[in-house]
């Protein structure tokens, strides 16, 4: 979701002359050369009006030098019929469906009806025989739907008349900004909750007479509960799970032991206990959680990324360090939120000195909140602070307590993961490298408010366009994960360059990355897909680059104000293989009569892997 707080006066733009391909050891592939060689055919850039407010993409695609006719395929848009339910329609606790001030549904789909950014992520789940899809909606008011698939004998999908269900999620204090997601080696959806409130300032401003905080998503929630009061920030920031039953309901929880934060996607691993968590937002963390069991995240260890920078060059270089932050359960933590604490059950505060430090008793730290003193409190009132107080504290103020405990809350818009078995490589996009990621001290900046009080770990060059990082993976035995990220470099930037005219005094070159989003391996193949989320191209678009010879190709551009979601690979369904895409919040600005203006989820193929 789109971001961007940062303004020309705030950030005076530097013409940026990195390189397209960063160069690094770990862009160097294992030796196991990928099954298929897939190459599709490019398109190029839009320049008609008409194009641009429409979703293109390639025709073909070659595997192993033999061509496949494919296209871009609708599934479904927010406002569709189906069962009786309307996919994106927003409802309140009661399951009753809202409405808008002028009477009409209150359709979650980021063109100014509901608050929020629209239709985000949809999985493919293959449980009991059967096609089973998951909608989730980026609104204040998170919003799921469950519906069946139909696949024909040459793979094309739709979606199957009189199955689309509302899923309930008033058993877990409701959904928030459903983000980025995952379709799990277990067949179940990982939804995420993105911008979590923040519980120091709601606790500070909430007037229970007006139902205002001052916090632009939270306070929205009043319709979901009627009063506000009855809510409580440490309800959202957490990692849902759908899961489909033999009988073809939804089983809905959240994971409370994986941490509370912006979560913008939850990535497991194949060992099916490892996730990668990215955090979207800014002077923000990457988390790395260990469950107990495989395909049970209900308990695990959460542990943070400290950046041991070792190079500036590019996007950087750094090995990482795993801060711990112990080990909890759902239920455990879960008792907590119920009980709706306040932040000052957690931490006692002062205000910071000049230079962002604090006195001894507390620990200063920079993070989304901005520059802190915090000093943890005896939570069970015990007479002494114990562990049990700090896995409380990790898992409600988990970016709080990971800058607490050392670990680097400077990332800027950690967005997608995926990985690359054959090279045993994660890849994290990070949307820009900007602010707490910034080496302002090279710039001659004086004041930077992104690094006063914090670790400053991360010193860059700024980047508005972003880029995409490659993290080695190695087994680590005392953390019982064979998928434990060591070090993290940049795979391939986008490439800025000064443009006058534009809103922010530059742009991203058209040939290369802006921004990138959500990304997604192509199993066993040689590309990896990656989607833009960006102000900084005309149209945002889908990539695929080619991990062999580091080449990018387009083959998907969304419509004018719309950014690519949901851009997930799906290896084997029944024999075929699909590249979900979502063009979330289209022509959203445009005062020109649009094509469409519906958030869209469609994709790529059939394409058949022989």
């Amino acid at each position: 979701m789109r971001n961007r707080i940062y303004t020309p006066a705030k950030l005076p733009f530097v013409l940026l002359t990195s390189a397209l391909i960063v160069t690094s050891p770990l862009n160097v592939l294992a030796e196991t050369a990928p099954l298929f060689d897939l190459q599709f055919q490019g398109i190029n850039a839009v320049t008609s009006t008409e194009d641009k407010q429409q979703i293109r993409s390639t025709q073909s695609v070659t595997i192993n030098g033999e061509k496949q006719t494919i296209n871009y395929h609708r599934l479904f848009a927010t406002g569709d019929q189906n069962n009786g339910e309307t996919f994106g329609l927003v409802k309140d606790k009661n399951g009753k469906p809202l409405t808008l001030a002028d009477g009409s549904p209150y359709i979650c789909n980021g063109t100014n009806r509901g608050i929020g950014s629209g239709l985000d992520h949809v999985s493919i789940l293959q449980k009991n025989d059967k096609l089973y899809m998951v909608s989730q909606y980026e609104c204040a008011i998170g919003t799921l739907y469950l519906n069946e698939l139909q696949q024909d004998k040459y793979g094309y999908l739709t979606v199957k008349p009189n199955t689309l269900k509302h899923i309930d999620q008033s058993s877990e204090f409701g959904g928030y900004v459903h983000c980025a997601g995952q379709t799990t080696p277990w067949q179940s959806h990982l939804a995420s909750e993105e911008y979590e409130p923040d519980a120091r300032a709601i606790e500070a401003n909430f007037s229970a007479k007006t139902q205002k905080s001052g916090n632009f998503y939270y306070d929205e929630l009043v319709k979901y509960w009627g009063d506000l009061s009855e809510a409580n920030p440490y309800f959202y920031g957490w990692v849902p799970e759908v899961k489909i039953t033999p009988d073809g309901s939804p089983d809905y929880q959240k994971h409370y032991s994986m941490g509370r934060f912006s979560h913008e996607l939850g990535y497991v691993m194949p060992d099916e206990r490892t996730v990668y968590l990215s955090d979207d937002g800014t002077n923000v963390g990457l988390f790395l959680f260990i469950a107990d069991q495989k395909r049970d995240l209900s308990a695990g260890t959460l542990y943070a990324a400290q950046w041991q920078q070792t190079s500036a060059k590019g996007l950087g270089e750094a090995n990482l360090k795993w801060i711990s932050l112990g080990h909890a359960t759902n239920q455990q933590i879960r008792n907590v939120v119920a009980q709706k604490p306040n932040f000052s059950d957690l931490f006692n505060t002062e205000q910071p000195t000049a230079d962002g430090q604090c006195t001894a008793k507390f620990f200063a730290v920079n993070t989304e909140n901005g520059n802190e003193c915090l000093q943890l409190k005896d939570v069970n009132q015990d007479g002494k602070i114990n562990e049990t107080d700090e896995v409380i504290a990790s898992r409600l103020e988990t970016r709080r307590m990971a800058a607490y405990k050392g670990a680097t809350t400077e990332f800027r818009k950690g967005e997608g993961i995926t990985f690359n078995p054959t090279a045993n490589q994660l890849y994290v996009s990070m949307s820009e490298i900007a602010l707490g990621m910034e080496n302002y001290a090279k710039r001659n900046i004086s004041t930077d408010t992104y690094d006063v009080g914090g670790g400053n770990h991360i010193k860059l060059d700024f980047n508005p366009c972003g880029g995409v990082y490659a993290l080695a993976v190695k087994p680590n035995a005392e953390m019982q994960s064979d998928y434990v990220a060591e070090t993290m470099a940049g795979l391939i930037a986008g490439e800025g360059e000064e443009d006058l005219s534009a809103p922010n005094g530059y742009r991203c070159k058209l040939d290369a990355l802006a921004n990138p989003d959500n990304i997604s391996y192509l199993t066993d193949s040689n590309s990896l897909a990656i989607g833009e989320d960006s102000d900084l191209h005309e149209n945002s678009v889908v990539w695929s680059y080619n991990l062999t010879d580091r080449s990018l190709t387009r083959v998907l551009s969304a419509p004018l104000d719309a950014e690519n979601t949901s851009t997930f690979w799906h290896r084997d369904v029944n024999g075929f293989s699909y590249l979900i895409n979502v063009a979330q919040h289209p022509n959203k600005k445009q005062t020109i009569a649009p094509i469409f203006k519906e958030s869209q989820a469609g994709y790529l193929g059939p394409i058949k892997l022989k």
